[in-house]
């Protein structure tokens, strides 16, 4: 991670960059919602592009520079951005989107930060971005608002219709063994369990032999049939697991957005994507 100064001095170097009203997202799926909230009249830049890897990401200075001229950063918070802070203190105004969420702790007490993937957790998020954009522009308070509360019933019908799909997965099959542990949230909101081939959060940790060995037992036992990977995942010990025990590998858009043309531009075309996808596989009928 480049220091603080050099960043700083990345900025100075770029002030040619002439962006106005503009707001600065985190990630593809967080910048989805704030253009949904937003409307017209303001750039919005994801920090990260779709394809990416959050635990992955490195800043360019262009990203340094995008982030000191917005007028609001929105992060997903709960922990995602941790090592972004030296960034992140060159933003003149940072709104965490997930305030007011009950927040989830993994076995080890870290906070899980995959909050989006319960959807309504993704309307407190247009909440708080409805609240960050009155505040510095409140002629328009009231249409952020309704744009807010629009999106969020778009958000309960996408609920509903997720309970309805997992509705067809018998509640004995309902296992998700995942690359890492990003799905606390879904299956605490659809009924599910999550097995994880990487431990704790990041897509960047290493399970050990035994923690291997005994999660290829399990998924023996239990007649699990498929593996879900973020489909930014490029990880030997999955493609390991799914050999060892002949499983499907399934591969679901979790921390980031697909590219436009892809099966997931936007948040709610994500949801419904995995959530076919998860139904499938698991054999409902």
């Amino acid at each position: 991670m480049r220091t603080k100064a050099a960043l700083a001095v990345a900025i100075m170097a770029m002030a040619t960059l002439g962006l106005a009203g503009q707001l600065v997202a985190t990630t593809s799926i967080l910048g989805d919602v704030v253009r949904r909230v937003a409307g017209e009249g303001w750039q919005v830049y994801a920090l990260f592009p779709p394809e990416a890897d959050p635990h992955a990401f490195q800043p360019t200075p262009r990203e340094a520079t995008l982030l000191a001229r917005a007028e609001v950063v929105f992060i997903c918070g709960a922990g995602l951005e941790a090592g972004l802070e030296p960034l992140l203190s060159l933003a003149s105004r940072v709104m965490d989107v997930s305030q007011g969420i009950a927040l989830r702790a993994f076995p080890d007490g870290r906070v899980d930060p995959h909050v989006w993937l319960n959807p309504l957790n993704v309307g407190v998020w247009a909440g708080n971005i409805a609240a960050a954009l009155s505040e510095i522009d409140p002629e328009r308070a009231a249409n952020y608002q309704a744009r807010a509360e629009a999106y969020r019933g778009e958000l309960e019908d996408l609920d509903g219709w997720i309970h309805e799909e997992v509705g067809r997965v018998p509640a004995e099959r309902r296992i998700l063994v995942v690359d890492h542990l990003a799905f606390g949230y879904f299956a605490d909101r659809y009924g599910f369990r999550q097995l994880a081939i990487l431990p704790g959060f990041s897509t960047l940790a290493e399970p050990s032999a035994r923690e291997l060995a005994e999660l290829e037992g399990e998924i023996q036992r239990l007649a699990i049939p498929a593996i879900f990977v973020s489909h930014t995942t490029v990880s030997p010990l999955v493609e390991q697991v799914a050999r060892d025990t002949g499983v499907e590998v399934v591969r679901l858009y979790v921390g980031a957005l697909s590219g436009p043309d892809g099966p997931a531009p936007d948040y709610l075309s994500l949801m419904r994507y995995d959530v076919a996808a998860i139904v499938a596989a698991l054999g409902g009928g």
